[in-house]
């Protein structure tokens, strides 16, 4: 992987940890947006690549090391912005859009955050890299479907009488 492939995974998927960081602050949908984090931040940073073709899947191998990293890079930026938020709204506001996680966030010391942030990052990456090989055998398909029915039209087209 060239490092300008790795900055342009560690942008989208920072900034997708970021937004999904503070759409969980909402109270109803804060809950969708954690699944999404958890499961789907390589289907949507791999889906978003592909659209404005900067990446490109050869091997099964290279999506399942990109979908760890996207998962891994977009749950530590979430943490980033998340849990310094929640701690501020707790202790001087007193508001909470999950009491039990507000509460155990804001009275947890600095090293537990980081060890439940990477421990959370490992399993994200772990997640979003079986949705990752999933988004690259799915691609695969239909990219053969699409080639399969180009070539179904062009014989055809060669042996029309």
């Amino acid at each position: 992987m060239n490092k300008l492939l790795f900055q342009q995974i560690t942008f989208f998927s920072s900034v997708l940890g970021g937004l999904l960081a503070l759409i969980t602050l909402l109270p109803f949908i804060g809950q969708i947006g954690f699944f999404i984090l958890m499961c789907f931040a390589s289907v949507v940073v791999i889906l978003l690549m592909m659209k404005l073709e900067l990446i490109e899947f050869y091997e099964v191998k290279e999506s399942v090391v990109v979908g760890a990293l996207i998962g891994a890079i977009s749950y530590i930026a979430f943490s980033i912005i998340y849990i310094p938020i929640v701690i501020i709204l707790m202790k001087f506001f007193g508001l909470y859009t999950n009491y039990g996680v507000s509460l155990i966030l804001s009275s947890a010391s600095f090293w537990i955050l980081v060890v439940l942030t990477v421990f959370m990052a490992v399993l994200s990456a772990t997640v979003n890299a079986f949705s990752a090989f999933l988004t690259y055998y799915i691609n695969d398909i239909i990219k053969g479907m699409n080639h399969n029915n180009t070539t179904d039209k062009n014989d055809n087209e060669q042996f029309k009488l």
